[in-house]
C-alpha cells in the first residue's frame, strides 16, 4: 500500500471510529436504564429506540450515496456528521422514551456510511481494498471493545444523557478529521443512466451481500436486547461486563487476521464467508439451547465476534469490487441501507420477541436467519482478481467472476 492509501485508510477509519464509538456507548447500557425514561418499561419501545437510528439511516443511505456520486464525497460527509451530532444532542435532552426515539431517528439522518466507504474505494486500488475495509472493520470492532469497557464507567459519571452528548461531540470531532486528514477524492464521474441504477440495485451477487449485512446487524442488535440481562443473571454485574467483553473482542481481532489475509492473498472469499456464517449459526443455536454460565457466554461471544469482524471486513470489500465503477456510491448506499434496516429490525424485533416469548426465542430467531443466509450465500460467485492496475487505480484487465 502507498502512503496515500495508508493515510486514506487510517483517516476514514477514524471517521467511522468516532461515530461508532458514540453509538456503541449506548448499546450495552441503554436497555438496562430505559425504565428511567417515561414509557421506558415497554421493551418493544426500547428496541424501537435502539433501532430507530437504523430506520432513518436506511431511508437516506441511497440518496446520500447518489448525492456523493454527483457532488463529491466530502461535502456530503460534512452534512451527515452535523445531522448526526444534532440527533445526539436531542437524545441527550430526552426525558421520555419518545424523545429518545426522535433523537435516535435524527442521528440516523446523518447517513454517511455509504459515502465514507465509497470514498475508501475511490482512494485505494482494488488489490488493497480488502485491507482498507479490514482497517475500517477493525476500527469499528476496537471502538466496540472500548465502549464496552468505558460505557459502564462513563454511565456512572455522566449517565445516559451524558453519553448521548459525548456522541455528538465525537461526531463534530469527525468533521475536523475530514477537513484536515482525509485526502481529496477524485472528481465525481457519476453516470445517471438506468443501466447503472439497475446494476447497483438488482445484481444477484450484490443482493446476496445485501441480505448478509442485513442479517448480521439484525442478529447484533437483537442479541444486545437480551445479552446484558443474561450476563447479569449469570452473576456478572453491569459495571463488570467489560471484563468479559474486552478480552473477547481483542482476541477476536487476532483470530480474524489470518482469514482476512487468506482472502486477500488467495482471492478466495467464498469459503471464508461460508465458514463465518456457519460459526454465527452455531453460536445462536448454542445460546438458544444451552444454559450457559459466564465461561460459556464468554466463549459464545468470542465465536460471535470472530465471525462478525471477519464479515464486517469482507462484505463491503466484495460490494466495492462488484459494484459498477460509476455507480459505486449508489451501490454502497444500497448495501448500507440494508445494513441499517438490519439495525432497525434487529432492535425492534429483538425487543418484541424478548417481551412476548423470552430471550431463548431471540437467539432461536437469529439462528434461523443465519441458516437462511448460509443457504443463500452458498450460491455466490466471487469476483476474479484484477490482472493489472494502473497508477491511478484504474483497471487494465478485468477478469470474469469466478465461483
Amino acid at each position: 500500500m502507498t502512503r496515500a492509501e495508508l493515510r486514506a485508510g487510517a483517516s476514514l477509519s477514524a471517521i467511522f471510529g468516532l461515530r461508532m464509538l458514540g453509538l456503541f456507548f449506548i448499546l450495552p447500557v441503554f436497555a438496562v436504564h430505559a425504565p428511567e425514561y417515561a414509557g421506558g418499561d415497554n421493551l418493544t419501545l426500547v428496541g424501537f429506540a435502539l433501532g430507530a437510528y437504523g430506520l432513518t439511516q436506511a431511508l437516506l443511505q441511497i440518496p446520500f450515496g447518489a448525492a456523493s456520486d454527483r457532488w463529491g464525497r466530502k461535502p456530503v460527509i460534512y452534512v451527515g456528521l452535523v445531522l448526526f451530532a444534532a440527533g445526539s444532542f436531542l437524545a441527550a435532552s430526552a426525558g421520555d422514551i419518545w424523545t429518545a426515539i426522535a433523537g435516535r431517528a435524527l442521528q440516523g439522518t446523518g447517513a454517511v456510511n455509504s459515502v465514507v466507504m465509497a470514498l475508501a474505494a475511490d482512494l485505494t486500488r482494488e488489490r488493497h481494498r480488502t485491507k482498507v475495509m479490514a482497517m475500517i472493520g477493525s476500527t469499528i470492532g476496537f471502538m466496540f471493545a472500548l465502549s464496552l469497557v468505558a460505557a459502564p464507567v462513563l454511565d456512572q459519571w455522566i449517565g445516559v444523557a451524558g453519553l448521548f452528548a459525548l456522541t455528538g461531540i465525537l461526531a463534530l470531532a469527525a468533521v475536523w478529521v475530514v477537513w484536515l486528514l482525509v485526502p481529496d477524492a477524485p472528481p465525481p464521474r457519476a453516470r445517471h443512466g438506468s443501466g447503472v441504477a439497475r446494476a447497483s440495485l438488482f445484481d444477484p451477487e450484490l443482493l446476496r451481500l445485501n441480505l448478509g449485512i442485513f442479517v448480521l446487524h439484525v442478529m447484533l442488535y437483537a442479541m444486545f436486547i437480551v445479552v446484558p440481562s443474561r450476563l447479569i443473571s449469570a452473576g456478572l454485574d453491569l459495571s463488570s461486563h467489560w471484563k468479559l467483553y474486552l478480552p473477547v473482542v481483542l482476541v477476536s481481532f487476532v483470530i480474524m487476521v489470518p482469514p482476512i489475509l487468506y482472502v486477500d492473498r488467495r482471492n478466495r472469499p467464498k469459503p471464508v464467508l461460508l465458514l463465518a456464517i456457519a460459526l454465527l449459526l452455531a453460536v445462536e443455536v448454542s445460546l438458544s439451547t444451552l444454559n450457559m454460565g459466564i465461561a460459556g457466554l464468554a466463549a459464545a461471544m468470542l465465536a460471535f465476534f470472530v465471525a462478525f469482524n471477519i464479515l464486517e471486513a469482507l462484505l463491503p470489500s466484495l460490494v466495492s469490487r462488484l459494484a459498477p465503477e460509476h455507480g459505486r456510491g449508489r451501490a454502497i448506499g444500497v448495501y448500507n441501507t440494508t445494513q441499517t434496516l438490519g439495525i432497525f429490525f434487529g432492535g425492534l424485533a429483538g425487543g418484541w420477541v424478548a417481551q412476548h416469548f423470552g430471550a431463548d426465542r431471540v437467539f432461536a430467531t437469529c439462528a434461523a436467519l443465519a441458516g437462511l443466509w448460509l443457504a443463500v450465500a452458498g450460491g455466490m460467485r466471487a469476483p476474479a482478481r484484477i490482472g493489472t492496475v494502473n497508477a491511478e487505480g484504474g483497471t487494465a484487465l478485468h477478469g470474469k467472476r469466478q465461483t
